[in-house]
């Protein structure tokens, strides 16, 4: 991608004459901001207290209010329910696990991570059941997941990737190579190859954000919204861990930080992940006619196998909603809290967009926005409960959070109960990693890296036939 989308890209972009770039997502522009919640009004004591009202933070409080009713819970919120990732995201409900396989196998062997993956697929069948069973509409459909190769290279990764899953833990028929005569048909443009697995939903992320929300403040959780928290501080003799916030202190037995890529916004957390940007537009209303020559009636995820890869799903009301990373990293770890996109990560979706469906190259783009995601210095994934300090966590999920954010929260259940399950001996609990470099170095990093993904798909796309050693470079800085 280049540094700066000029002018005349921009002017070729068909826009929609209420186009707008942010006001958090395209999500809550189709159904409406919340109304707010109160902010929390002075200092309390819980049992449990859960920073921050995304995925995470909402499916802990529900798994934790089932098994034990009694506990007192609160959730503090710097915005609303659902702002960030979790309002934000591609709507990709699937089994994809982020981390390392032989970094998890290290240490606990290839067993458990096997485990952890046939987890990740119970995952998305809980999030559908969950959400049928509260009443939660989320225009699911588990239409599966499709990634398409465009290239011989990407072919020749694709089907490395299918062996490599297929030795942990997607067996034959979890993911597998489609029949170029494969129905129902997804007329991708230059498609060479495309793999299939089953164990995915469409979603639409703020539906399922706020419905989670109202179902767990029913259950009796306090939800405090306006209410940011600059610092969580351990348990230190007789006194409670507890979370800082300008209006008061909540201290509980547990506070579970559940902040994702905002974690470098609380105290002594700057290095901790890196909050990552995600981008993504979506088209105005497809007709039938355009759709007729795309297909796409499966409603599967669709993601392509090049290194700066894109995601995208076709909405319920027929629109395309694509994404990628844009602008992954902003200095000192900024984000744009209101979602606006830079317009170089317009340019390149938008693009990107055509270049897979020139069916729709005259859709008007009627949204654009971003949202950051946290990524840890392994890039693996991670939940733990410190007793004895009586803080615990879950994050880093790099981008796959939608469904293992809820393993987090049954994990994290059992954990704070202090229950050992088949959950709690999975190897993503209680792994640790060191914290990212300080400014300028991981900026600096992160623009090398990015650059070298999108030249090795340049070379890629100019008939390159194996993966481009720019990319094997960026995965080795990168520490991947």
């Amino acid at each position: 991608m280049k540094l700066i989308a000029s002018a005349a890209e921009m002017r070729a972009i068909p826009r929609s004459t209420e186009f707008r770039n942010g006001g958090v997502s395209f999500w809550y522009r189709e159904q409406g901001l919340p109304e707010r919640r109160a902010p929390l009004p002075g200092s309390a004591d819980y049992d449990v207290c859960i920073v921050g009202a995304g995925y995470t933070g909402l499916w802990t409080a529900y798994y934790l209010k089932k098994a034990q009713p009694d506990l007192r819970i609160a959730i503090l919120e710097r915005e609303f329910a659902g702002f960030g990732a979790s309002g934000r995201n591609g709507g990709w409900l699937s089994a994809e696990f982020a981390g390392s396989r032989e970094r998890y196998a290290e240490s606990h062997g290839k067993g458990p991570m096997i485990a952890l993956q046939r987890a990740m697929m119970a995952s998305v069948d809980e999030v559908i059941a969950v959400a049928e069973r509260e009443g939660i509409d989320a225009d699911i459909v588990k239409g599966g997941m499709r990634t398409v190769a465009t290239n011989s290279a990407q072919e020749a990764r694709l089907l490395e990737e299918i062996a490599y899953l297929q030795e942990w833990g997607y067996w034959p028929e979890d993911i597998y190579l489609l029949d170029p005569g494969h129905e129902p048909a997804l007329q991708v443009a230059g498609a060479v190859a495309a793999a299939f697995s089953p164990h995915a939903a469409r979603i639409q992320p703020a539906k399922l954000a706020t419905g989670l929300a109202r179902v767990v403040e029913a259950l009796g959780v306090d939800i405090f919204e306006d209410t940011a928290v600059t610092e969580i501080t351990p348990r230190t003799g007789r006194e409670h861990p507890s979370a800082v916030t300008p209006g008061g202190t909540v201290r509980a037995e547990h506070i579970i930080r559940a902040t994702e890529g905002f974690t470098s916004s609380l105290a002594g957390q700057r290095r901790q992940w890196l909050p990552m940007n995600s981008s993504m537009i979506a088209t105005e209303p497809l007709d039938a006619r355009t759709w007729e020559r795309i297909g796409w009636s499966g409603r599967e995820v669709l993601g392509d196998a090049a290194h700066a890869y894109v995601y995208a799903q076709r909405t319920a009301d027929d629109r395309i909603a694509i994404g990628g990373r844009g602008v992954p990293y902003r200095f000192g770890s900024a984000h744009d809290a209101n979602g606006a996109t830079q317009p170089q990560a317009i340019a390149e979706l938008w693009r990107a967009l055509v270049r897979l469906f020139p069916a729709a190259a005259e859709a008007p783009v009627a949204h654009a926005w971003s949202g950051v995601l946290g990524v840890p210095r392994d890039w693996c994934p991670t939940v733990h409960v410190d007793h004895a300090e009586g803080l615990g966590w879950a994050g880093g999920y790099v981008g796959s959070g939608v469904s293992t954010s809820n393993l987090a929260g049954r994990t994290l259940r059992d954990l704070v109960l202090r229950r050992t399950t088949e959950l709690t001996r999975l190897p993503w609990v209680g792994h640790r990693v060191r914290g990212w470099e300080p400014e300028p170095l991981r900026w600096i990093g992160t623009q090398v890296i990015y650059g070298l993904y999108r030249t090795a798909d340049r070379r890629e796309s100019d008939r390159v036939s194996q993966t481009s050693g720019f990319a094997d470079l960026a995965a080795k800085i990168s520490g991947r």
